[in-house]
């Protein structure tokens, strides 16, 4: 996680490449046991855009393929998915088909295929792309865990010193709280303070704390008073691992909207740049929040939203919390729009 995020990336993405090890341990033990664990493993970037093409690369999805090596010696290619959408995927399973092929055509290397699902159909469960005919037949299994699973198993992840562990039960919540922020304040409270809790390294801390802020958004409200009572927290704890710096959301697009106040303050008037600076903050906010929610907007939508006012920027904070694809979005703003 040291490096600095690409406009493509997803908290999934980073947390997966901070954490794989931990990560095949806990959700695909058997292919984890094969793996030799004392020799380094590659993330092959650079072979992955060779085989994705224009399009499939992006906040949906966070796909990697890893290079890891056997106990015996052999090196072993594993494509490992993840479906960050919340709803399911009708050609899924086609497109895990697509890849592996693409992969082996180029590279003359099987894939270890695997997919981590993270939308709320209890029902979708792609294992297998296959056809059929009289002389040519086809069947492509591969490996799935569905995150949805783990609502039964709780005390499970509680009682797990897996990193992952945490990453699953703050996704859970996230989803569980879509329409409660104010429980998703006290779920996130309670995930971070877990991690001190649970004596992990300052710097791991840190890492799954950037997952926790990144994933379970909360209006500006809220946000304001979970900062308070973790402060808190840290200061009864002694134990400040979090700085200023490293609020991604709020903090940073409110020290925005301040500079910005004071920049309109010498031109129009001190009440109008307070204003004004309010105005610019709460954009900077919400136009961050989408691009971690949504992925990268088009220029057209950048500029839908900043034409909104400060009320209904201040609804739109309200309502990222139930958007879930650009589909959303737009008739979000559409309704907005509208006479």
């Amino acid at each position: 996680m040291k490096r600095e995020r690409a406009n493509n990336d997803s908290p999934w993405k980073e947390v997966l490449e901070a954490y794989f090890p931990q990560a095949m341990q806990f959700f695909f033990a058997q292919t984890a046991a094969l793996i030799n664990w004392q020799r380094p493993y590659e993330f092959l970037d650079k072979e992955f855009q060779q085989i994705a093409r224009e399009g499939e690369i992006g906040k949906r999805y966070a796909d990697q393929l890893v290079k890891v090596w056997a106990h015996q010696g052999e090196e072993l290619w594993l494509l490992v998915h993840i479906e960050i959408q919340a709803k399911s995927e009708q050609n899924f399973a086609e497109r895990m088909f697509t890849y592996s092929l693409r992969i082996f055509d180029r590279f003359h290397k099987p894939a270890i295929s695997l997919a981590i699902l993270c939308d709320t159909d209890q029902q979708w469960r792609p294992q297998n792309y296959s056809y059929s005919f009289p002389q040519t037949r086809l069947n492509f299994e591969f490996g799935i865990v569905k995150l949805l699973d783990y609502e039964n198993r709780w005390a499970e992840l509680e009682a797990s010193d897996n990193i992952f562990a945490t990453v699953v039960m703050a996704h859970l919540k996230t989803q569980q709280t879509r329409r409660n922020p104010s429980e998703r304040k006290t779920w996130k409270l309670s995930l971070i303070r877990r991690l001190y809790e649970l004596g992990l390294p300052e710097q791991e801390i840190r890492n799954l704390y950037r997952f926790i802020d990144w994933v379970m958004i909360l209006p500006r409200k809220l946000e304001t008073e979970f900062w308070e009572q973790f402060k808190q927290f840290e200061q009864e704890n002694c134990m400040s691992y979090i700085t200023t710096g490293e609020r991604i959301g709020y903090k940073r697009g409110k020290l925005e909207g301040k500079e910005e106040g004071r920049h309109e303050g010498r031109h129009e008037g001190r009440h109008e740049g307070r204003h004004e600076g309010r105005h610019e903050g709460e954009q900077a906010l919400i136009l961050r929040q989408l691009r971690k929610r949504l992925g990268e907007l088009s220029p057209q939508v950048r500029s839908q939203i900043q034409s909104l006012s400060l009320p209904q920027l201040e609804v739109l904070g309200e309502a990222l919390l139930d958007l879930t694809t650009i589909e959303d979005l737009h008739n979000w703003l559409q309704v907005v729009n509208q006479p």
